[in-house]
């Protein structure tokens, strides 16, 4: 579960990053979202394989596991850390 809340913190982090990357890339001559594009979507695939993963440990229905995979980016931290 440890893994899963770092995971979700960090993953949801990097969407702001990202968000604030791609507003910089049309207002300023600053470029980062072929670095942070890439970052971003290794930590959304390794946020799914920790849910599919802990899925059946944290007794989370389908319906829970569908909500976690969907909110995913930006609410992926809070919706992990609400787990008992």
């Amino acid at each position: 579960m440890r893994a899963l809340r770092l995971v979700a913190l960090v993953e949801t982090v990097s969407f702001a990053l990202l968000l604030g990357c791609s507003v910089l890339k049309r207002t300023t001559s600053f470029n980062a979202v072929p670095v942070m594009g890439p970052v971003h979507g290794v930590l959304f695939l390794v946020l799914v394989a920790l849910v599919l993963h802990q899925r059946d440990r944290l007794a989370w229905s389908v319906r829970k596991t569908a909500l976690a995979l969907t909110v995913g980016s930006p609410f992926a931290h809070f919706f992990v850390r609400s787990t008992p």
